[in-house]
């Protein structure tokens, strides 16, 4: 199976910035697109970022501009650098991947735990 472990969260305020960061372990064949999703209290989860293989990303119209998605598909890591920070960017963040298990191949898609920001007015 796959593991995503995120980190980087924390607290800052309003204009601030933070880089999250997800690495995936376990394993893997390969990974395909990995993203950003969050979740705000009461708020369904919503996509913020993705980024294939290539280096093709897209992203949500609120953070564009002020979000940037990359990877390092030598670690299976991703990032998301997060600048001029809102509060309503608030949300628990979690990582998404699509990929291929070693020996069976078989193609899942994985979560990880989420990593909690908070941006103070």
């Amino acid at each position: 199976q796959v593991e995503l472990v995120e980190s980087g969260g924390g607290l800052v305020q309003a204009g601030g910035s933070l880089r999250l960061s997800c690495a995936a372990s376990g394993s893997i064949f390969r990974i395909y697109t990995m993203g950003w999703y969050r979740q705000a209290p009461g708020k369904q989860r919503e996509l913020v970022a993705t980024i294939t293989t290539g280096g093709a990303t897209n992203y949500v119209d609120s953070v564009k501009g002020r979000f940037t998605i990359s990877r390092d598909n030598s670690r299976n890591t991703v990032y998301l650098q997060m600048n001029s920070l809102k509060p309503e960017d608030t949300a628990v963040y979690y990582c998404n991947a699509d990929a291929k298990v070693l020996y069976t191949y078989e193609q899942n898609n994985y979560w990880g735990q989420g990593t909690q920001v908070t941006v103070s007015s």
